[in-house]
């Protein structure tokens, strides 16, 4: 799962705050942190162009690739122009639980701004994710949100997202197991993965408990590094236990961002191979996806390289046409990179616009600052109900 990274990620949001506070002159939590300077992104959209020249060119005048070519001049446009349709609903769905966890009385706007700007962030910048991770820093803390708040949220967040894609392997593995779904491409890929994913359920499950009833006695020493192990301690702890609470809570926007993103993405993938004339079984393309997925987490720009591998490779297990999948893929991966990276880009204009613009922080940390166990207490019953 993801969130099992979270306690190295979210140390980020720490090491963004001590730029901005740390001995700063007034004024100084305003300026964009290091890693979205802008001689860093375009550093890095060069080097993304750079590699899709190469692909593209490998792909052209490559030898042996013959296949390939023709499966991409005859793609059906109406599906692909269906695909970035799909996209942009899979980043409406990331803003919308982004809305849901972080803070339901964020202004939808700004919730827009953040959220569409994380993802161009994890395209451009991305390593593992750390791109995204340290602009919503920046953009939170901005907003009066504390360091507590971003690291526990961020793992809430890592965690429902992983969730989601986890419990579909689980749930595909167990329907083959009980004879509701038949014809397994691939039993021991199917039964591994989901014998994993359940494994790394319980394992994050039992951490964070774990966690939980060593942090009021632990001693992590002092200074930076003693700081920031118990921050990630304490994100983790707290992080995952928020997320089962918004689960119990019932939280619709929860509930729909975190499979609304998942199941648009994974259509998306299943219209770009039907662009090119391949129409897989639903079960196949579901386990395919979510089983590759794990090759995005290799720290490389957005996932340029990783991702397809392992989504090649994937479906190569599932015994899927290797001309047809390598297609489908580069085009589905152009797509997922591009669309929110243009969209998130002209997010972050506005969003730093908004920033500079909004001089009221106590107007903005209200809404942000308030934790997720205040969303169950009711009106009036003490401090916590008392909030506006």
């Amino acid at each position: 799962m993801n969130v099992l990274a979270c306690s190295t990620q979210v140390k980020g949001h720490s090491r963004v705050r001590a730029r901005s506070t740390a001995g700063a002159e007034p004024g100084a939590s305003d300026r964009v942190p290091e890693e979205l300077s802008p001689k860093r992104i375009r550093r890095r959209l060069l080097q993304l162009a750079l590699v899709g020249v190469v692909i593209a060119v490998v792909v052209l005048v490559g030898p042996g690739l013959g296949d390939l070519r023709r499966q991409i001049a005859h793609a059906e446009p109406g599906w692909l122009v269906a695909g970035v349709a799909l996209e942009v609903l899979a980043a409406l769905f990331y803003v919308l639980i982004f809305h849901a966890v972080f803070c339901p009385r964020m202004l939808w706007r700004l919730s827009y701004q953040i959220g569409m700007s994380e993802l161009a962030a994890n395209s451009v910048l991305s390593l593992s994710g750390t791109g995204g991770l340290a602009l919503g820093a920046w953009a939170l803390r901005r907003g009066g949100m504390s360091t507590e708040q971003i690291g526990r949220k961020t793992v809430a967040f890592f965690f429902l997202t992983s969730l989601a894609n986890v419990s579909a392997v689980i749930v595909l593995a167990a329907l083959y197991a009980v004879g509701v779904l038949h014809n397994d491409r691939n039993a021991p890929l199917t039964y591994g993965a989901g014998a994993a994913a359940l494994a790394a359920t319980v394992i994050v499950l039992a951490l964070a408990a774990l966690l939980r009833r060593e942090s009021a006695a632990a001693h992590t020493g002092t200074g930076r590094l003693g700081a920031a192990a118990r921050f990630a301690r304490r994100s983790l702890a707290y992080g995952v236990r928020d997320g089962l609470l918004l689960l119990r809570q019932g939280s619709v926007g929860v509930v729909l961002g975190a499979v609304g993103t998942m199941a648009c993405d994974l259509a998306l993938l299943g219209v770009c191979f039907r662009a090119f004339g391949h129409a897989l079984p639903i079960p196949v393309l579901a386990l395919g996806y979510l089983i590759g997925q794990l090759g995005g987490n290799i720290p490389v720009p957005g996932g340029i390289g990783g991702l397809d591998a392992g989504l090649i490779g994937a479906f190569a297990l599932y015994h899927q046409p290797l001309a047809v999948t390598t297609a489908a893929v580069l085009v589905y991966h152009a797509i997922s990179l591009w669309v929110p990276g243009l969209l998130g880009s002209l997010a972050f204009v506005q969003l730093r616009n908004t920033l500079q613009r909004e001089r009221e922080p106590a107007a903005m940390c209200s809404p942000l600052a308030a934790p997720i166990e205040a969303v169950a207490v009711p009106a009036g019953a003490g401090e916590g109900g008392q909030r506006s």
